[in-house]
């Protein structure tokens, strides 16, 4: 074994120094990474770094003898069911060089959890290309939610636009069916949130400036159509990224999302309606990875097209992916 000198490709910009040994090295822990920075035994452009630092495209990557790790992790896909892979593509609505975009079905979980045994993470070796790397989640949306779901192609990428995410330099709507009327027509939900338990028990609850446990959450809402006071189609932009963010602010203005099975209580749960939850991710603008904005708008779940159609709600047609700039 020797020491090997690795360059910081395009995509890598930006990565920590341990996520990029984690990649290259995984069976590397992230004590060993330390010690080997500590000792300046890993060093970038020659200079002694810290597990944290950040890298840019072009350094160049002192790496010392390290036990079993001769060549850089391949990332293997794993054997995947036809009718999952023909699923998992049936929902891209939005495909380039650096990202996927999904309209997910509502009811699907994104990610696994105790007795989840379906979820899209699980699927999303059904849309590699060849040797391509796996596609990554860059966000999450609810199990019980509809709507648009961003994949990177890359890991590079995947941090670019988790940073995006981070920064709030993505712009995000949902439409949501809610029971009654809020009043006002428009404005900005403040506020503040907290978890309550642990695992698929917990919710999120509306909390006191003063709760230890608070988190900042800002909500916009405006009122598209109504039937009357009984029902109200909003369109709203979370502000923060709080979980059920959007839910529980609705149930705050005390008209909740229709058929939410969490949140709302039999107010959520009139006769009538498909009871599931009518809340759906309907656009995405980011900035892409390649320059310029991409914005993206999903077509409503069948469950919301029909309580469109009996409320008397006209959504119109669906605008296609819109890429400008860059």
């Amino acid at each position: 074994m020797s020491v090997v000198t690795l360059s910081v490709t395009e995509d890598e910009a930006g990565i920590r120094l341990d996520r990029y040994f984690r990649r290259h090295y995984p069976h590397l822990t992230q004590g060993g990474l330390q010690k080997l920075c500590r000792t300046g035994q890993i060093r970038v452009d020659g200079r002694r770094v810290e597990a944290s630092t950040r890298l840019e495209p072009g350094q160049s990557v002192r790496v010392p003898p390290i036990p079993m790790a001769a060549k850089p992790a391949r990332d293997v896909p794993r054997p995947l069911d036809e009718r999952l892979v023909r699923e998992i593509r049936g929902m891209v609505i939005y495909q380039d060089a650096q990202v996927i975009v999904l309209n997910k079905p509502a009811g699907l979980p994104v990610q696994g959890g105790p007795g989840i045994t379906k979820h899209v993470d699980m699927m999303l070796d059904g849309l590699r290309e060849g040797d391509d790397p796996r596609p990554r989640l860059v966000h999450r949306i609810d199990r019980d939610t509809s709507g648009l779901l961003l994949l990177a192609r890359t890991p590079g990428v995947a941090a670019r636009l988790a940073a995006s995410f981070r920064g709030r330099d993505v712009h995000k709507v949902y439409w949501a069916v809610v029971v009654g009327r809020p009043d006002p027509q428009s404005g900005e939900i403040d506020q503040p949130l907290a978890r309550l338990g642990v695992g698929p028990g917990a919710i999120t609850v509306a909390a006191d400036r003063t709760d230890k446990d608070a988190q900042s959450a800002r909500s916009a809402y405006q009122v598209l159509d109504s039937a009357g006071r009984r029902f109200s189609w909003l369109e709203l932009s979370p502000l923060t990224g709080r979980t059920h963010q959007l839910r529980v602010h609705c149930e705050s203005l005390g008209t909740p999302i229709l058929g939410d099975p969490k949140y709302g209580g039999e107010t959520a749960h009139p006769s009538g309606f498909t009871d599931q939850l009518h809340l759906h991710a309907r656009m995405l603008e980011i900035p892409h990875p390649a320059g310029g904005r991409l914005t993206v708008t999903a077509e409503l779940p069948a469950h919301m097209r029909g309580t469109f159609r009996d409320l008397g709600f006209t959504a119109g047609s669906t605008p296609a992916p819109v890429r400008r700039g860059g």
